[in-house]
């Protein structure tokens, strides 16, 4: 009796464990989740390539501790090249220009144990919602459009 007792015990405890690490919201490998995708995938984002992303970032209790929507302003690096956290590197190849991927970064390809003070603490998963806008400077759609002072009808700037 004792031993299925303690067996129990060890059950109904491996089990809280269980329930409380998925509770928490924590991942111990880098998960990508596609969010939306374009219907062509015209470019794409590889090592080396200069891109612009937008993304908001959050703790696992949906703490935001950044957001370049918020601001406007697109964060622009080179893939591939440590200027962001590997999660960033790692999660962000492969996108389509457009596409909309939300990323859940384990502390290890995060901020690691040491975090981030006073907003990212140690250990933190992070997760980040994300939206690629531009790589090379081309934007969805192909090649970026030049102002060449015309209208559609072929009217100069100082014809109308």
């Amino acid at each position: 009796m004792c031993l299925r007792y303690s067996l129990f015990l060890i059950f109904f405890f491996l089990i809280s464990l269980q329930g409380f690490a998925k509770k928490t919201g924590d991942v111990s490998e880098l998960q990508i989740g596609v969010k939306y995708k374009p219907k062509t995938c015209e470019i794409q984002a590889h090592k080396g390539d200069r891109i612009k992303v937008h993304y908001r970032g959050k703790l696992t209790d949906g703490t935001v501790f950044d957001s370049s929507f918020e601001r406007g302003d697109p964060f622009e690096f080179e893939l591939g090249s440590g200027q962001v956290i590997k999660g960033w590197d790692q999660g962000l190849l492969g996108a389509c220009v457009g596409e909309k991927r939300k990323l859940k970064i384990p502390a290890k390809l995060g901020y690691g144990e040491q975090g981030s003070p006073p907003t990212i603490p140690g250990g933190a998963t992070l997760i980040f919602d994300t939206e690629l806008i531009a790589v090379n400077e081309k934007p969805a759609g192909g090649e970026e459009e030049e102002d060449d002072g015309e209208d559609e009808e072929g009217h100069g700037d100082d014809e109308l």
